[in-house]
């Protein structure tokens, strides 16, 4: 498995989407899809995953 980092080429805000989809091999439309429903449901705070991810990540 590969290293899990940020995707800068095929980024829409910071590039977290599209390397979790690189990563699990998943289309990152779909991963995209997944923080966008999490977010408008209130599922947990994928906002401050999506920022805490973002800071880690290379």
């Amino acid at each position: 498995m590969s290293r899990l980092t940020l995707d800068k080429s095929n980024k829409k805000i910071l590039g977290v989407c599209a390397g979790l989809a690189n990563w699990t091999g998943i289309d990152a439309l779909i991963i995209r899809l997944i923080f966008a429903v999490a977010t408008v449901i209130g599922i947990g705070s994928p906002i401050l995953i999506y920022i805490l991810l973002a800071m880690i990540l290379d």
